[in-house]
C-alpha cells in the first residue's frame, strides 16, 4: 500500500494546517470548549469556506466528492488540534446517510446546505430505543436516545427507529413538536445531547433508503465513520507523542534532560511504533470503506483497524501522562486534553472488545 499523500491530499493538509495555526491554537480551543455552545460558529464558517464541510459530499451537491482517503488529512488535523466542532457527526455520518439513502429531492435540499455550513445534521441511532406507530398517513416516533454526538447543534436529525419489526430511517427537524434535547459536555470537551422524541411525526417523504436495506446503509455509514475516527486517533497519537518527546528533551533531572535516560528512550520508541502501526491500520480502514465492495472484507478491515487503534490510544494516552509526571494531568497542558480525547476515541463507534468480537463473527454465518 502506498502511504504517500497525493497532490490533492497535500493541498488539503496544507490548507488545514494554515487554518489551525491561524484560528485553532490551544488557547482558542480552550475558549471555545468553555463557551455556552461548546463550538464556534466562526470556525464552522471557516471550515465551510475552505471546503472542509463538503469534502465527502458529492460534487453535484456542492461538495468535493472525496472519500475517507481524502478526509484522512482533515481527521488527523482534527485529532492533533483537538477540534470540537461536530464535523464527524454532521458530515462523516449523518450527511453520508443522506447521500447514500436519500431521494434526489432530499439530497438536493440538504447536502448543499451542509457543504456551505448553513445546515447541521446529527445521526440518532435509535433502532433499539425508538419505536414508531402509524397515525393516519404519518408515523409517530417515540423514545429516548442518550449521548447523541452533535445533536445539541443539529438543525435536522437523521433518525433510525424500529417500525413493524424492521429498522427504518428518516429525517426529522430538531425543533419538531415533541422533540427535545438535553445538552451534555463530554469527557473530551465535545458536546452531545440526550434526544427525547414523543410522538414526533414522520411524513412519508421524510423516509430514507426506500430502495435499499436500511441496516446495510447504516452499517456502511458507521464503518465509514469508524475509519475516519481511526484517522483522528492517528492525529491525536502524533500530538501526544510530539508533546511527550518535547517534554523529555526539556525536563531536567540530575542536571541532564530526562530524555537522556535509556529506559525513557525505549518507552518513547515504543510510542513511535504505536503511531506508525496505527497510521497503517487507519489507511487500511479508509481505503477499505472507499474501495472494497465486499461487505465482509470491509467489516474485517475496519474492525481490525479499530482494535489496533483503540489499543494504541490506550497505551499512548497512559504512557504520555506517565512520562509527563504530575504535569501531564494539568488542564494547562494540552497533553491532558489529548489524553481525554484518546480515551473517547478508543470507545467511539465500538471499543476493542466489540470490534474483536465483530471480527471473530466473520467466521460464522452473519456479520453483526
Amino acid at each position: 500500500m502506498n502511504f504517500d499523500r497525493s497532490e490533492e491530499q497535500q493541498l488539503i493538509a496544507a490548507s488545514i494546517e494554515r487554518f489551525v495555526v491561524r484560528d485553532y491554537g490551544f488557547e482558542a480551543r480552550m475558549r471555545i470548549v468553555a463557551s455556552e455552545k461548546g463550538y464556534s460558529d466562526a470556525v464552522w464558517r471557516g471550515m465551510a469556506e475552505l471546503g472542509l464541510l463538503g469534502l465527502t459530499i458529492p460534487g453535484e451537491h456542492g461538495g468535493l466528492g472525496g472519500g475517507a482517503i481524502e478526509a484522512m488529512s482533515l481527521m488527523e488535523a482534527i485529532g492533533d488540534a483537538l477540534i470540537v466542532e461536530p464535523w464527524l457527526p454532521c458530515v462523516g455520518v449523518a450527511s453520508r446517510l443522506v447521500a447514500r439513502a436519500g431521494s434526489a429531492a432530499q439530497q438536493s435540499s440538504i447536502l448543499p446546505r451542509v457543504a456551505d455550513g448553513t445546515l447541521k445534521l446529527a445521526f440518532v441511532e435509535g433502532s433499539s430505543a425508538l419505536r414508531a406507530s402509524r397515525r393516519g398517513d404519518d408515523l409517530r416516533v417515540s423514545g429516548v436516545v442518550r449521548g447523541v454526538a452533535g445533536a445539541d447543534a443539529a438543525d435536522r436529525l437523521v433518525v433510525a427507529f424500529r417500525h413493524e419489526d424492521r429498522v427504518a430511517l428518516a429525517l426529522a427537524k430538531a425543533a419538531s413538536p415533541g422533540a427535545s434535547t438535553v445538552p451534555l459536555r463530554m469527557l473530551d470537551g465535545t458536546r452531545a445531547a440526550d434526544v427525547a422524541l414523543d410522538q414526533v411525526p414522520i411524513a412519508h417523504d421524510a423516509m430514507l433508503a426506500a430502495s435499499r436495506s436500511v441496516q446495510d446503509v447504516i452499517d456502511e455509514a458507521l464503518d465509514f465513520a469508524t475509519a475516519l475516527v481511526c484517522a483522528e486517533g492517528v492525529g491525536a497519537i502524533a500530538s501526544a507523542n510530539a508533546a511527550t518527546l518535547e517534554y523529555l528533551k526539556t525536563r531536567q533531572q540530575f542536571g541532564v534532560p530526562i530524555g537522556a535516560f535509556q529506559a525513557l528512550q525505549h518507552r518513547m520508541v515504543d510510542l513511535t511504533i504505536e503511531l506508525e502501526q496505527a497510521r497503517s491500520m487507519a489507511a487500511l480502514a479508509c481505503s477499505s470503506v472507499d474501495l472494497v465492495r465486499d461487505a465482509r472484507t470491509r467489516v474485517r478491515n475496519v474492525s481490525a483497524a479499530k482494535v489496533r487503534i483503540a489499543d494504541a490510544c490506550r497505551r499512548v494516552s497512559q504512557e504520555s501522562i506517565q512520562l509527563h509526571g504530575g504535569m501531564g494531568m494539568s488542564d494547562e497542558m494540552k497533553v491532558s486534553h489529548t489524553f481525554r480525547r484518546l480515551t473517547v476515541i478508543a470507545q467511539q463507534f465500538g471499543d476493542a472488545d466489540r470490534h474483536l468480537a465483530r471480527f471473530a463473527a466473520l467466521d460464522g454465518e452473519d456479520v453483526q
